[in-house]
């Protein structure tokens, strides 16, 4: 078995999911990253890793796919051992107001934002219980908080994925394993690149740190939920918002 601890981070290949995936490899943790069909960023990913001596390898699958979802754990725990924290970090969102949303459009979200979440719980939860002991960290929002015009299939997914936290957390608090959620608030990833300026400005005239959140800064929360010194903290939801819901 290895010796070095061994992460699932689904979406870990662009945004938020990229920072947290180096931001684990570069404390020695493997760090496995699903991807669905950015092969280019993927690549760019284990180059980057591989230059600075950091383990990361990546896996295209679909988290909507439960058979996927399990080929991914398998393919690590064949490969490394092991599987110690699992990072839910993949979504999607497709805005439209209710009125004009689609019956896909709501599904296809939740399939991703929600299912995926649970498909790869499923897929490493009894070999994080034979273990008896896991991280398990879900990527939520802001947005399932407060809602948003337009995205009451994100504002649904993300904040079921609170509720998922806190049961899941309660389910295995007497096994070794914690169930944490974060929920980041406006952050510069390419969900934001195509907001108009006018409204970006707009956001972030009611942040009351008065920027857009980075990257790292979401993952800096997520790695600090991992370590042994959080093992008391679980059922929780991280706020890194820069203060937006005070």
């Amino acid at each position: 078995m290895s010796e070095a601890k061994v992460a699932l981070v689904t979406g870990g290949t662009r945004g938020i999911g990229r920072a947290i995936t180096l931001d684990l490899a570069e404390s020695g943790v493997h760090v496995a990253a699903g991807y669905l069909s950015n092969g280019d960023a993927a690549q760019k990913l284990v180059d980057e890793a591989r230059s600075n001596g950091w383990s990361v390898s990546v896996h295209q699958m679909d988290v909507s796919s439960p058979e996927d979802c399990v080929r991914f754990a398998n393919e690590v725990i064949e490969a490394q051992g092991q599987v110690d924290y699992l990072i839910n970090n993949a979504g999607i969102n497709v805005d439209r107001t209710v009125r004009r949303m689609t019956i896909d459009d709501w599904h296809s979200v939740m399939r991703v934002n929600v299912s995926g979440c649970f498909y790869m719980i499923k897929a490493v939860i009894e070999h994080m219980v034979e273990r008896k002991s896991g991280r398990i960290v879900n990527i939520s929002s802001i947005i399932g908080q407060t809602g948003n015009v337009g995205q009451a299939n994100y504002a649904t997914s993300k904040s079921g994925l609170f509720g998922l936290t806190m049961s899941l957390a309660q389910e295995l608090a007497g096994k070794g394993i914690t169930v944490n959620a974060v929920a980041p608030g406006f952050i510069s990833t390419d969900m934001l690149a195509s907001v108009p300026q006018n409204v970006l400005d707009g956001i972030v005239a009611r942040i009351p740190v008065g920027r857009l959140g980075h990257p790292d800064e979401v993952a800096y929360a997520v790695t600090n939920l991992l370590s042994d010194r959080a093992a008391y903290i679980t059922g929780a939801v991280i706020p890194v918002n820069g203060g937006l819901d005070m």
